[in-house]
């Protein structure tokens, strides 16, 4: 029977294996992040610092390489510290904190991507119209709008979250507070909580999902009409990577938020939620360099200028 006595803070379990597998995973996850870190701030930099980048796809690029960074600052450093802590505890508001920003930045992430998809759209669709339509006004619209639509998202999400009451055993079985292993600590009626939640996931998946695949099917029907098959490899060269991170980005959050709660084994949970949470933001800054031709060149001279400047 469920101790009803209400807590005011959770030990995140996190990964509960022998000492030389954590040192291990220590190990993978203190690189992974130093990595995470130091790429996406060398795309911000290139982007910042080179005017052949001023363009609008690199400036979302610029957006979503801030947002990785803190992406990654939410939960990679306290997991870190828990690695060398026998029991990591959580205070009720730093749980909550910790996942209104968590939450924030992957809706953020979503509606980001839809922006990025709609760019490249104007730009295959209507290369004639595009600097006509997106300019740099509407660029920072597009970026607010990705911004507060995120963090308002998630505001209404966590504010039902944290009304609830919660109650022993104080344990969360995850590596940071996430809504599926918090919500299944509560001893109130969670209904209503887990309904908003769950229909706020939909909309802010679904619908940049379908403003991106829009986006593709128009990209797809200009590309096949294109006469030379030179314009089709190069309009391509411009979606591949956008495309590439949309499809790992996607199939890991439909996976874990657009499903009821309960049916999460939790073990699972933590897998994928590693995968999204700590491994793609470091493979997105890869992917974006190793299939973009013109930042591949612009960081191999900035490299060289560096180099030889030494």
């Amino acid at each position: 029977m469920k101790n009803q006595t209400t807590i005011n803070e959770f030990i995140l379990l996190g990964f509960s294996y022998r000492l030389q597998v954590q040192f291990l995973l220590y190990l993978v996850f203190l690189v992974t992040y130093m990595v995470t870190i130091t790429e996406n701030a060398i795309i911000i930099f290139v982007v910042k610092r080179n005017h052949h980048l001023q363009k609008p796809m690199y400036y979302f690029l610029g957006n979503l390489s801030f947002l990785e960074i803190w992406y990654v600052s939410v939960t990679l450093p306290r997991l870190l510290f828990g690695f060398w802590s026998q029991s990591i505890t959580i205070s009720f508001s730093s749980c909550m904190t910790q996942l209104y920003f968590f939450i924030s930045l992957m809706c953020t992430e979503c509606v980001l991507l839809a922006v990025m998809a709609y760019d490249r759209y104007l730009a295959v669709c209507h290369p004639l119209r595009y600097p006509a339509i997106m300019t740099h006004k509407l660029c920072f619209q597009l970026s607010i709008l990705s911004w507060a639509g995120g963090f308002s998202i998630s505001l209404v999400k966590v504010s039902f979250i944290s009304r609830l009451t919660f109650c022993g055993p104080q344990v969360i079985n995850h590596f940071f507070c996430d809504i599926s292993p918090v919500l299944n600590l509560s001893c109130t009626d969670m209904s209503l909580a887990e309904t908003v939640d769950f229909v706020l996931a939909l909309v802010v998946l679904l619908i940049p999902l379908l403003i991106i695949v829009f986006s593709y099917c128009c990209i797809l029907s200009t590309i096949l009409c294109m006469p030379s098959a030179q314009g089709r490899r190069k309009a391509f060269s411009t979606c591949t990577s956008h495309f590439t991170v949309v499809i790992i980005f996607f199939s890991a959050t439909l996976f874990m938020y657009a499903r009821p709660r309960r049916i999460h084994p939790f073990n699972l949970n933590k897998i994928v939620s590693v995968f999204y949470a700590v491994f793609t933001p470091a493979l997105n800054p890869l992917i974006y360099c190793l299939r973009n031709k013109e930042v591949k060149e612009i960081l191999r001279k900035v490299i060289g200028t560096s180099c030889s400047a030494h």
